[in-house]
């Protein structure tokens, strides 16, 4: 029964840490514009991910309500698809923030982190306080640091984690989109060693301009982005574009290369070349994601997937700085979680364990018992043998002591007690009775107590005079040897009390 015990609260346990374990499985990247959400669903595979599924959501022409339209309609859309997930990221619209540059008197993170705000205020000349910002070192040198600073309002953002959070979904981080986009391209695209290239992405609606790190780092050195017009020639505006972005990456190293993609696939890449003045090819970002086509059928862009692959990606960083929630709305659910977890498993626990204790202590509460009943039992019993004597603490003296009154008893019965004939106990008594006997009558002889040791007997008790007690006292001496005496006068009667010895 013990062992059904344990193996129980070891079931539980295991499965408890194996619901935790599974629950951190699948990542879900949101992204999100004013009206239209595109929704990613990552699974660990090895060291790649798997798409366990996409879609694309937009809101009605309701635009006060349409960041709580397309929340329900991504709640209900992982629903249907039964897309389950341990954390989520939500890449922001280009058009829902700004990107500024700033400079920062300090190269450590944490100084950076906590003076940023100001910075940006005296940068922009404006009140941030109705403004949630994120930021990204871009470069260090000896009089601070270049800031890349994103900024949006706080009113969008908190309509955006409201209307998430009422259908149970709560983003890890909200990053710009770029961010995502930069990412997905850091960690999917693959180039060669000696290239330097910029990516440059045309959605629908916007344009990307992103510059890699160096070889082999997962950190970005320039992003850009930008609206872009449905009637304007992209690539016109590509190739204005890139010249604007290369200047602004003059202290990294030189571009030689343009990676592009177009949504539409209007633009003509060598023509591009030719403009620019270097190599401008295509990338294959369906390639890149490793993602079927038919998969890609519920999505309205493929850039927009490739934003909504990239912020499934942010748990991979850790700590996450571009992300406005560090500024704003700071992310509880996992913390709440574990606080939840940790008191359940120590309810659970402590229940099993007072379980577990109250069975292990009911055979010793009953043994406890047994033994109360059975040494309120014997106390009464040993009194009695042992002449109104309490029953010692110890068992152990309580025996000791029974045994050494049974050895007496057994001596003086035996005549075994160091004494032979009339030295015996059995003979001291019967001397002391035969003196009793013979002046009895005549003193008026009332005997209260006899007490009887192996050495000595005392008796005592009263006779009508103090002449009648030294009679008695006579006859005692004949036989016996009184060795202590004492007497007195008491209510009419001579009270005494003597100790004999056999005579020597």
């Amino acid at each position: 029964m013990r062992i059904v015990y344990f193996v129980r609260g070891v079931l539980l346990i295991t499965i408890f840490r194996s619901v935790l374990k599974l629950e951190a499985k699948n990542y879900l990247g949101i992204y999100l514009s004013k009206d239209t959400a595109t929704v990613v669903c990552l699974g660990p595979q090895g060291k790649d991910h798997n798409i366990l599924g996409c879609f694309s959501v937009t809101a009605g022409e309701q635009a006060e309500q349409s960041y709580q339209e397309l929340a329900t309609l991504i709640a209900r859309g992982c629903t249907e698809r039964d897309l389950r997930f341990s954390e989520v990221s939500v890449a922001l619209d280009c058009g829902m923030f700004m990107q500024h540059t700033v400079h920062s008197d300090f190269t450590d993170p944490k100084q950076i982190a906590q003076t940023v705000r100001f910075d940006t205020e005296e940068a922009l000349a404006t009140d941030i306080s109705e403004i949630a910002i994120a930021f990204e070192i871009t470069s260090s040198d000896q009089t601070g640091s270049g800031l890349s600073i994103f900024s949006t309002q706080r009113k969008i953002l908190s309509d955006v984690l409201l209307s998430l959070q009422s259908n149970n979904i709560d983003p890890v981080s909200v990053e710009p989109d770029v961010s995502c986009l930069s990412r997905f391209i850091s960690r999917n695209v693959s180039l060669p060693e000696d290239s330097h290239p910029l990516f440059g992405v045309l959605s629908r609606h916007n344009g990307y301009f992103v510059v890699p790190g160096s070889s082999g780092s997962q950190k970005t050195s320039l992003m850009r982005t930008f609206l872009v017009s449905p009637t304007r020639a992209r690539a016109e505006l590509l190739a204005r574009e890139v010249s604007v972005t290369t200047a602004l990456a003059e202290n990294q190293e030189p571009i030689n290369c343009l990676k592009a993609f177009d949504s539409t696939g209007s633009v003509n890449y060598q023509q591009l070349s030719e403009r620019i003045g270097f190599e401008a090819s295509g990338v294959d970002f369906a390639e890149a994601a490793a993602v079927e086509p038919q998969i890609l059928a519920d999505c309205a862009d493929i850039v927009d997937f490739v934003i909504a692959y990239g912020a499934a990606l942010a748990h991979l960083e850790k700590p996450q700085s571009i992300n406005f929630r560090s500024d704003f709305m700071p992310y509880q659910g996992k913390k709440m979680r574990l606080e939840k977890a940790l008191k359940f498993a120590s309810v659970s626990v402590t229940i099993f364990l007072l379980a577990l204790g109250v069975y292990f202590q009911m055979p010793l509460l009953k043994k406890n018992e047994y033994r109360s009943e059975l040494r309120k039992k014997f106390a009464d019993d040993y009194k009695v043998v042992m002449l109104g004597k309490p029953l010692p603490a110890k068992f152990k003296d309580a025996l000791r002591k029974l045994s050494s009154e049974d050895r007496r008893i057994q001596n003086v019965q035996s005549g075994r007690s160091g004494a032979t004939g009339e030295e015996s106990m059995m003979s001291k008594l019967t001397l002391v009775l035969e003196a009793f006997n013979k002046v009895a009558k005549a003193t008026n002889l009332k005997i209260n107590k006899v007490s009887v040791t192996s050495k000595n007997i005392r008796i005592e008790g009263d006779t009508s005079s103090r002449n009648n007690t030294n009679k008695l006292f006579a006859a005692v001496r004949e036989k016996l040897e009184i060795v202590q005496f004492n007497y007195d006068l008491k209510a009419g009667r001579d009270v005494f009390s003597i100790t004999v010895v056999p005579k020597k």
